[in-house]
């Protein structure tokens, strides 16, 4: 693992950063066109240097994005980015609790429907036609 005294700021070419966050350059310059991430002035006659905080800014949003947070969510946390404004990181935490919990019941709600049209697939015998398909027609057609 590299320390800060390793990449001194700017000293980094976009590739090498990319490797560096753990990301493609593409990646790189996705969060650039979204606002997540600066593009560093370009030397005239030079390529764009990036440094340590440019890594932990990518390292940050992936982490928030394994946790489920959008890209619009994590650029608001990235506004609270001095450490003082914890309530309001809280609250943003709590919605994407509650947006996780509720999706977490519609999973359990797919799953059980799923399970039961799988049985019928099982249960069902002879030449007749496929409960489950015939299930998400009925289903399609209210």
């Amino acid at each position: 693992m590299q320390n800060k005294l390793d990449n001194p700021k700017g000293s980094l070419t976009i590739g090498a950063f990319a490797l560096a966050a753990g990301v493609n350059v593409e990646t790189i310059r996705f969060y650039q066109r979204k606002g997540l991430l600066l593009e560093p002035d370009k030397p005239l006659g030079s390529i764009r240097r990036y440094g340590d905080e440019d890594v932990a800014r990518v390292r940050f949003v992936k982490t928030a994005q394994q946790l489920g947070f959008s890209l619009d969510e994590i650029a608001e946390l990235l506004l609270l980015h001095d450490g003082t404004r914890c309530k309001e990181a809280r609250t943003l935490a709590e919605l994407k609790l509650i947006d996780i919990r509720q999706k977490l019941k519609d999973l359990t709600r797919i799953e059980s429907a799923l399970t039961g049209l799988i049985k019928q697939c099982s249960s069902a015998k002879g030449n007749v036609a496929c409960p489950m398909i015939s299930s998400l027609h009925g289903a399609a057609a209210t």
